[in-house]
């Protein structure tokens, strides 16, 4: 049967999909940040990852809940945000 010009091969239309499918993995990846908080929480500490509404681990001490949270943000080459007692951000570091 001849092929016309306006019908595509079965290898178009797979490489096609394939295309998209990269193309959306890529972009999932970007849309989601590590940035980590590290925010008061009961009668401590929490780290929070971006965009999460529960904490990621509950410390007693600031200090241990910063330690945490730059051992993650290096690994994902994040930044670490550290909230006061009141909420307001502190301090923010960068480990792009």
């Amino acid at each position: 049967m001849p092929e016309s010009n306006q019908s595509r091969s079965w290898i178009d239309i797979l490489s096609e999909l394939a295309e998209v499918f990269f193309k959306s993995a890529r972009q999932n990846k970007r849309g989601r940040s590590w940035h980590q908080h590290v925010v008061p929480y009961e009668n401590g500490w929490a780290l929070r990852r971006e965009g999460n509404k529960r904490i990621t681990s509950k410390h007693r001490l600031q200090d241990t809940a910063i330690n945490k949270a730059k051992r993650l943000a290096r690994k994902y080459k994040a930044d670490v945000i550290i909230h006061r007692q009141d909420g307001t951000i502190r301090d923010r570091i960068n480990y792009d």
